[in-house]
């Protein structure tokens, strides 16, 4: 008698109910590009869950709260422990397609008192956000630091803010550094913005932000380290590749390299931002702040090579991973990775030991700045809030310093102005 050794598909063992949440499950993750080894670990831990639900007879609307947990429970219970957390991760995932299509539901949390401390740092997320206009990341660090610097002077439960003292804050300065380069800025810039949330909101009568010691930064004698032109086109030449990865890597690198942005602006481009008829982009630059910038030629060719050759999935972010399911990037490190990369095929030379994606915008800057462009043109390229921050390129180009300089008295003036002074 003929008999076979295949595993029933965790359609056919589904109950009628769920035989179409987990076909458009699979059918879902094939669309996005997953390789058949890795359908093979989804189908598995569908498969199981779809067991556990048969065998207990459960029908739709049933598959909530403890049930839910138990059916689960059971699922991991069968799993076979080679890849188990592979597997885990995607039994979780299936669950969760469940759970947004309203067919199961996850037991609800316990609700838990909040704390004051809680409740400061919902006030304090909300501050960062709708007043000062912070990007979620450093959001995140500012309420770190919110946590780490009332854990030192309180311990686990909140005191008084108002016996908080200078002195406080310096020990906590000293401790946090630790080992670490006392230029380091990031310490007492949160804090500063902790302390004038504490004196805004009223929950402190004195303002401690002006209490603050600023880190020590040794004095700017230098320009910027940048690359030469020829340079700069070497490295976007080796950054190419016919592949979806080199195509991507390219056409990031050229929107760095053209228009000068930061790398988070980078990996923020939507492919809504393109205006492809009036041939603009639209930059999220920093604070929350957008710009449309005239699109250049090579590097709107670039987008449109990798949007037709390489890029795949659904989201509507311009570069993504080239993994299934191709998600945008969670930080700008891909960035360093293919500058990195870059500099290895040319077999060119870094100017400096730490290689990061800022090298392009001060080398788009330095060019601009010996091609004759004034320091009003290189702030506008690249976006600084303030003229201040474009006087770093200014340090040899003399005509540029006389744009910003104040206009000189003249010998008469001085005198009378020394004579007012000694009466």
């Amino acid at each position: 008698m003929p008999w076979s050794t295949r595993k029933p598909t965790a359609i056919e063992i589904a109950p009628n109910w769920l035989k179409p949440y987990c076909e458009q499950f699979l059918q879902k993750l094939v669309d996005q590009g997953y390789t058949p080894a890795t359908m093979r670990t989804y189908e598995g831990a569908a498969r199981l869950l779809c067991e556990a639900v048969a065998s207990r007879g459960l029908r739709k609307g049933e598959l909530v709260g403890r049930t839910l947990s138990a059916t689960h429970a059971a699922a991991l219970k069968a799993m076979h422990p080679n890849k188990y957390n592979q597997k885990r991760f995607c039994l979780e995932r299936f669950i969760d397609v469940l759970v947004e299509a309203g067919v199961a539901d996850r037991p609800k949390p316990k609700e838990k008192a909040l704390t004051r401390l809680d409740r400061l740092q919902a006030e304090y997320e909300s501050y960062l956000c709708d007043q000062r206009g912070l990007t979620d990341a450093t959001i995140y660090h500012c309420i770190s630091f919110l946590k780490r610097f009332m854990a030192f002077r309180f311990g686990e439960t909140l005191g008084n803010l108002d016996e908080i003292t200078p002195h406080d804050v310096v020990d906590f300065l000293r401790k946090l550094r630790g080992g670490t380069a006392p230029r380091d800025k990031t310490g007492p810039s949160h804090l500063r913005n902790l302390f004038r949330f504490l004196f805004w909101s009223g929950k402190t009568k004195r303002d401690l932000a002006a209490s603050i010691p600023r880190a020590r930064q040794p004095a700017k004698s230098t320009l910027p380290r940048y690359l030469k032109p020829d340079e700069v086109e070497k490295l976007l030449d080796a950054a190419w590749a016919p592949t979806p990865v080199g195509r991507r890597n390219y056409a990031m690198l050229m929107v760095l390299a053209r228009l000068g942005l930061r790398a988070p602006e980078a990996i923020a481009i939507q492919l809504d931002d393109i205006d492809w008829r009036n041939g603009t982009i639209l930059i999220r630059g920093k604070g929350k702040r957008h710009d449309r910038m005239p699109l250049p030629d090579d590097v709107g060719k670039a987008i449109v090579d990798y949007i037709k050759n390489g890029r795949r999935g659904r989201s509507r972010t311009l570069f993504v991973s080239s993994t299934p399911p191709n998600k945008p990037f969670v930080d700008a490190q891909i960035l360093n990775t293919a500058l990195k990369q870059a500099f290895e095929e040319t077999g060119l030379k870094p100017p400096q030991k730490y290689v990061g994606s800022h090298l392009l915008r001060h080398s788009l800057a330095t060019d601009m700045l010996r091609k004759g462009a004034s320091l009003d043109e290189i702030g506008d390229v690249l976006r600084h809030r303030s003229r201040m921050s474009t006087t770093i390129y200014a340090r040899h180009d003399v005509d540029g310093l006389r744009s910003i300089a104040p206009p000189w008295p003249n010998e008469k003036r001085a005198l009378r102005a020394a004579k007012d002074a000694r009466a």
